[in-house]
């Protein structure tokens, strides 16, 4: 999208940018995350790709970043244009509520009436447009009084992503097909998948949320008021001199729970939930095999490389070979492979057990080997 398109009036743009991906392990540890990576072969990473999505919606002065300390110069490295009042550090991981809440709190305090959305450091999203319109009109429901999400329209019965079962037209001026959210349903399995993909009335949950700061607020305080006592607290001292001993002090404190169970779902209970359908691509690369459907663009046969130094010969083979070092890697006969190759850690699986890199993780962290997460 061309970078003069007019910002959407009044509208912030948050970017929670935490959590490794352990799925996508051994690429993505704790140092560098997947949001950190090129996983499709664009020449972005998917944080600075996020970015470039985002700016012409709200404008680059008007993007606010989350993420670990450990991960800020990384992050800064990325965004060169991030301005510095717009970088918040999280001491720990305390999942999304106080990584969004923050925000919201903060943003708040600087622009009473202000208008946040917050996106996720490491989707894949192309139709740049298609984006654009969705969340234009998500906008123009938080507005008027919602809790607004885009959900995306289903182009398969994935069993990997949560759903939300939509409702009846809610008429929102400049929100033509906002509709309201009956619930939201975890992840199915395969038959009810298919199930909702025939009934039409389920979207996928994107996990992007877009509300007036003070009525995401005040959702989050009817749900978890401890929760927002302690987020309020660290807001009021959040651009003054007092900011470290009050972060020191409250944050490792804070609840660790989802915003889907302290903002959404209570929203949509009440009816202060509304979802705009998303017809964009959009793919949140939970795993490998995401990561080959990307690059496979449909075909099964293909063999998707990555790496810049990447050295692999291959006969009658598909998947995906991601190398980080100069082995070369020879692939005969095998289909939906995944190898992974790292200078520490070598991961071979196949596309249908994808899922399952994140048991290796667990047991890593079990025995003590934290020199390869």
């Amino acid at each position: 999208m061309a970078q003069h398109s007019h910002p959407l009036d009044r509208f912030y743009s948050v970017i929670p940018a935490g959590g490794i991906g352990s799925r996508l392990w051994p690429l993505s540890r704790a140092d560098a995350p997947k949001f950190l990576h090129d996983l499709t072969g664009s020449g972005s990473t998917l944080l600075r790709a996020t970015w470039d999505r985002l700016v012409p919606l709200s404008g680059k002065d008007r993007v606010m970043v989350v993420t670990g300390r450990a991960h800020r110069a990384a992050v800064e490295a990325q965004l060169p244009d991030l301005i510095d009042a717009n970088v918040v550090l999280e001491s720990e991981p305390k999942d999304s509520t106080a990584a969004i809440g923050l925000a919201a709190a903060i943003l708040h305090n600087r622009e009473p009436d202000v208008i946040i959305g917050s996106f996720a450091a490491d989707h894949v999203i192309s139709d740049i447009r298609g984006f654009r319109r969705a969340v234009t009109e998500a906008v123009a429901a938080a507005d008027a009084g919602y809790i607004a999400t885009i959900g995306i329209t289903p182009t398969d019965p994935a069993i990997g992503f949560g759903y939300i079962h939509c409702g009846t037209p809610l008429e929102i001026t400049g929100a033509a097909s906002a509709l309201a959210v009956d619930s939201f349903v975890e992840k199915p399995d395969l038959a009810t998948a298919q199930a909702y993909l025939s009934d039409g009335n389920y979207l996928w949950n994107g996990g992007m949320f877009i509300s007036r700061a003070d009525v995401l607020l005040k959702q989050l305080g009817e749900t978890e008021p401890e929760l927002l006592a302690g987020l309020t607290k660290l807001a009021e001292a959040w651009d003054t001199p007092r900011r470290g001993a009050v972060v020191d002090k409250v944050w490792p404190g804070l609840k660790k729970i989802a915003i889907d169970y302290t903002v959404a779902e209570p929203a949509a209970k009440s009816g202060r939930l509304a979802v705009i359908p998303g017809d964009f691509d959009w793919d949140d690369v939970g795993d490998f095999a995401a990561i080959a459907k990307i690059h496979a663009g449909g075909r099964k046969s293909d063999l998707a490389i990555l790496g810049e130094n990447a050295r692999v010969l291959a006969d009658a083979s598909s998947g995906v070979v991601i190398s980080q070092t100069g082995r070369l890697i020879s692939l005969i006969g095998v289909t939906d492979i995944v190898v992974v190759d790292t200078p520490d850690a070598l991961l071979v699986t196949t596309s249908a057990n994808a899922q399952r890199v994140k048991a290796v993780v667990d047991a890593l962290k079990l025995s003590g080997r934290n020199d390869v997460l």
